[in-house]
């Protein structure tokens, strides 16, 4: 289950471009949390801390609000700095205990394959519904024992309790496919590297 992170908010009353370099010179990160019919809170967080909160998946945050309340909220969208990839602005989904969230789960592949084999992994998530207070932080998938030509779909992957797929059940998440011999290899680079034969001048062609 992920992990709920406390992050103590600040109220902003300043907006604009202006605002937001002066509240990450300040190693702040300007912020909006949105709720479904209603008017969006602007907050101010605190850097590196929402920094190491976001780097998890689904992060669920508790948002301490200026005025002593606390607010369930999921990551909308972060925008991050294209060359140092630090913050630089978070959308926030308000959520509730008890409310059911469609979020995207990382899937991770475990245990071994029979003999030698190429793994073909085709999905990195599946979507699916869950309550807001119990997001899997990721969804195991056991290719142990697993021969050439075995497929998962994603209507396979065994989900945890209360959580609801909301995908494609047909779409593949992995395959078990057979892996290139030596030989094939070298035939290969073989006939990549072998250069391409000139054409010998008919009889009565002269080159100028």
């Amino acid at each position: 289950m992920v992990e709920m992170i406390k992050l103590n908010a600040e109220a902003r009353e300043e907006f604009g471009k202006g605002a937001a370099r002066r509240i990450r010179r300040a190693h702040k990160i300007p912020a909006v949390m949105y709720v479904n019919g209603g008017e969006p809170k602007h907050i101010t967080l605190p850097g590196h801390e929402s920094m190491l909160a976001l780097r998890q998946a689904n992060a669920l945050l508790s948002i301490q609000l200026p005025d002593g309340t606390e607010q369930l909220a999921l990551p909308k969208q972060v925008q991050r700095h294209p060359v140092t990839n630090n913050l630089e602005h978070v959308d926030l989904l308000m959520v509730f205990r008890g409310e059911r969230v469609t979020v995207q789960i990382p899937v991770i592949i475990t245990g071994e394959p029979e003999g030698e084999v190429l793994i073909n992994t085709e999905r990195t998530e599946i979507t699916v519904k869950a309550e807001a207070t119990n997001i899997p932080a990721h969804i195991a998938v056991s290719i142990a024992g697993l021969d050439v030509g075995a497929q998962i779909l994603v209507g396979d992957v065994v989900l945890p309790d209360d959580v609801e797929l909301d995908d494609d059940a047909e779409a593949l998440v992995v395959s078990i496919n057979a892996a290139a011999s030596v030989e094939d290899m070298l035939e290969t680079a073989e006939g990549e590297e072998a250069p391409a034969e000139e054409e010998e001048p008919a009889e009565g062609d002269t080159e100028e």
